[in-house]
């Protein structure tokens, strides 16, 4: 299946369903200006933004699946769970182009492959901040 083909079928899934649950680190300074910039919004999804540190049930629900949010963030998006690089991949489809910041996205995580190739940097940048900030992980709090 070509790149093309997987963006185009996955918008066309997501005009079906306008909800998007996106789980994250609500004390890293990078995850938080991540979501903010996305422009989900203007695709006509509903976005909910949950900081992973929160007593919000979807984060028990994340927990019972065994996905550690100190390893990436989850993107709950008709029924099903996606979590790290699969996460980042989805929110770039389903984000659109209209941004620069989305058309930078697009071109990086657009790629399963390149996705999961990049995203372990990623993570690995988050928790030096955060230890550079003296914040805990998700997992020590």
């Amino acid at each position: 299946m070509s790149a093309t083909y997987e963006i185009e079928r996955i918008i066309e899934l997501s005009r079906e369903s306008d909800e998007i649950w996106v789980v994250y680190d609500g004390e890293c300074p990078f995850c938080s200006r991540y979501v903010l910039l996305y422009k989900l919004r203007d695709r006509g999804q509903r976005v909910h933004l949950i900081d992973a540190r929160s007593s919000h049930p979807i984060v028990g629900e994340i927990r019972s699946r065994s996905l550690d949010l100190d390893e990436g963030m989850v993107v709950r998006w008709r029924g099903r769970y996606h979590h790290g690089a699969d996460a980042m991949h989805l929110l770039t489809i389903l984000a659109g182009d209209r941004s620069i910041f989305n058309q930078v996205n697009r071109a990086l995580f657009s790629r399963p492959q390149i996705a999961r190739a990049l995203y372990p940097v990623l993570v690995g940048a988050r928790k030096l901040i955060l230890r550079l900030l003296g914040r805990k992980l998700i997992g020590e709090v």
